[in-house]
């Protein structure tokens, strides 16, 4: 079966055939576990905004894994907004977005250009992109926003990966490497918070100490857990854009050439990257009550799939949505989700990649493929562990 396919590594390095056969055959599934998926563009972006979809409830969760809230690779996670649901996900979304503001943003503009041109400068010959460059830069930039001290920041990346595991798959060998991961994380947050209650910063951290609306202010646990998820996601789905984005401008150098030529295409080209190869390549919702999805009922308790890396290559919505089109007029892709749930770091994670990636074609003009690209072992999460290039 085409999904049992996804499941694999192998069947993971191009999905798009499948996805696209998958919506040909039926573009509305069961898998063998009861889920409904959907890979059709309209279907998945009404997956998104469905008022009675949502996530899993906090009674429910024990049906999942009774000892959930024993393991703190799963508290961290069921607990955080990335998980939770009306009314707790629209305050701590509201206290959240007071300090995490476009204008805080878009104040990182300066700055960024500064890290981009640092890391460019250390990159010679032979390199492995996500070392040299597709990690440090958003893990440098999301480590600044946050107030996390420089020195401090490279040790987060296997923290993060071994954490977020539990996104894919929940059994002991994966907690036993994700439960350490995310309580080393949490501590070490919880003492910055610590510190930055007693001299606040000009940083995220300090703002979410500080945060209050109709005297409602974060709880350390919701602080701690809303500072973890910000730091592993704002450089996760980064890197993973980041690297993604050069390996398929690198599979079509006319494209490459033109925004190499008009660095002005930054925004549009970024837009079709996340469509054409999108880092986050799915999103799972509870039904909460009996609804019509795609013409198919759902009851209440059942889970939907939306295979957003299928959505964004749907033909029904994009014209010859298999070519990379940096000039494509209409290319919102799903790729950041949608909704009451879409990604609010998403406006830093495109800042990101308008300014890094015309910087590096510019720079390095017979940037190239050394080796087979290292492909990242996930389903939800596409990207690379490393990605060999010659900067010359």
């Amino acid at each position: 079966m085409l999904l049992d396919e996804l499941t694999r590594l192998t069947g993971r390095e191009d999905p798009y055939p499948r996805y696209q056969r998958l919506r040909e055959i039926s573009p509305v599934v069961r898998a063998d576990d009861g889920a409904l998926v959907v890979t059709r563009h309209a279907d998945c972006v009404a997956v998104t905004r469905h008022p009675q979809l949502g996530h899993m409830p906090s009674h429910m969760l024990e049906f999942v894994r009774a000892d959930w809230a024993d393991h703190p690779a799963l508290h961290q996670l069921f607990t955080s907004i990335l998980a939770i649901n009306p009314p707790d996900h629209t305050r701590l979304r509201r206290l959240v977005s007071s300090s995490f503001t476009a204008r805080r943003v878009q104040a990182l503009q300066p700055r960024i250009s500064e890290m981009v041109e640092d890391l460019l400068v250390r990159m010679n010959g032979d390199v492995d992109f996500i070392a040299a460059f597709a990690f440090p830069l958003p893990v440098n930039v999301i480590g600044e926003l946050l107030g996390i001290p420089e020195e401090d920041r490279a040790q987060f990346q296997g923290l993060v990966r071994d954490w977020t595991q539990v996104l894919e798959v929940i059994t002991p060998e994966v907690l036993a490497t994700a439960d350490p991961a995310a309580a080393t994380i949490r501590a070490y947050l919880a003492g910055l918070a610590a510190e930055r209650r007693r001299k606040p910063g000009d940083d995220l951290i300090s703002a979410l100490v500080a945060a209050e609306e109709d005297g409602e202010k974060l709880t350390e646990d919701e602080l701690l857990t809303m500072a973890a998820l910000l730091f592993a996601a704002g450089f996760e789905t980064t890197t993973n854009l980041l690297a993604n984005s050069v390996v398929a401008l690198l599979h079509h150098p006319d494209q490459l050439e033109s925004l190499r030529r008009e660095p002005g295409l930054a925004a549009s080209a970024v837009e079709e990257l996340l469509r054409f190869d999108a880092p986050v390549q799915l999103l799972s919702r509870v039904a909460w009550d009996d609804v019509e999805i795609a013409g198919v009922p759902v009851s209440g308790g059942e889970r939907i799939v939306a295979y957003l890396g299928a959505g964004n290559r749907d033909p029904e919505r994009f014209t010859e949505p298999d070519r990379l089109d940096l000039t494509r007029a209409d290319n919102a892709p799903l790729s950041f989700g949608g909704g009451i749930h879409y990604c609010f770091g998403a406006p830093l994670a495109r800042l990101e990649a308008q300014i890094a990636i015309p910087a590096l074609l510019t720079r390095f003009p017979n940037l190239a493929l050394t080796g087979n690209p290292g492909r990242r072992d996930s389903l939800a999460i596409r990207g690379y562990t490393s990605l060999p290039i010659s900067v010359g």
